[in-house]
C-alpha cells in the first residue's frame, strides 16, 4: 500500500501525473485517475473506478465500485455515486464517428445520491439532495430534493436531506428522522 502524507492510494491504482487529489481522500484497487481529474478532500474512490480528464469531484464524494466518470462530469460536495452506476458523455455515440468535441457537461449538485446501476444521460443537472433510485434512467434535469425511479425515470415525490421521503400537508413536511421542515411551493421544495 502506498501511503502519501495527505491521501491514500492503493498500489494497484493508477494516478496520472497532474491529477489533483484532496487531503484525506482514498483511492482503492484497480482505479485509474487521469492527469486533469480533480478530486476534493475526503473523497472515497472505490475499486475499479475510472475518472477521466476534466472531471471534478467536490469534498466528501463517495464513488462506489465499477463507476466511470467521463469528461464533463462535475459532482459537488457530498455526492454519492452507487455501485456500477453509469454516466454517458455523448447522446448519439457511434464507433466510426469521432465526437470528442461533443462531450456534454453533467452536473450533480450538492448532496445528491445516484443509486446502483442507474444511468445518467449526459447534458443534465441533478438537483441538490435529489435521490435517483437504483436502476433508474435519467434523460432530463432533476429538481432539488426530487425522488426519481424507473426507466425512463419519473418523479415519485420528494426526499429530505436526510434521505427520508417527504409527505406534504398544506405545503409543509417534516423529515421523520431529522425533524427538519420543508416547504413545497410552485413545484419546488426548499428547507425552511
Amino acid at each position: 500500500m502506498s501511503n502519501f502524507s495527505t491521501y491514500f492510494v492503493h498500489p494497484t491504482a493508477v494516478i496520472d501525473k497532474g491529477c489533483t487529489i484532496g487531503n484525506g481522500s482514498k483511492i482503492w484497487h484497480f482505479s485509474h485517475l487521469m492527469e486533469k481529474a480533480e478530486i476534493g478532500e475526503n473523497c472515497n474512490i472505490g475499486q475499479n473506478v475510472f475518472i477521466a480528464n476534466n472531471v471534478v469531484l467536490g469534498k466528501n464524494v463517495k464513488v462506489q465500485n465499477n463507476v466511470s466518470l467521463y469528461s464533463g462530469v462535475i459532482c459537488e460536495d457530498d455526492v454519492f455515486l452507487g455501485p456500477s452506476m453509469v454516466f454517458t458523455n455523448v447522446k448519439n455515440p457511434r464507433s466510426a464517428v469521432i465526437r470528442k468535441d461533443k462531450f456534454q457537461k453533467t452536473l450533480v449538485r450538492k448532496g445528491a445520491t445516484i443509486g446502483a446501476n442507474a444511468t445518467i444521460v449526459c447534458g443534465v443537472t441533478i438537483g441538490s439532495f435529489a435521490f435517483i433510485g437504483a436502476g433508474a434512467v435519467i434523460t432530463k434535469g432533476v429538481p432539488n430534493y426530487a425522488l426519481m425511479i424507473g426507466v425512463s425515470a419519473k418523479q415519485d415525490g420528494w426526499i429530505s436531506e436526510f434521505g427520508e421521503k417527504l409527505e406534504f400537508e398544506n405545503g409543509i413536511s417534516l423529515c421523520r428522522s431529522s425533524g427538519e421542515k420543508y416547504k413545497l411551493e410552485n413545484g419546488k421544495v426548499q428547507k425552511i
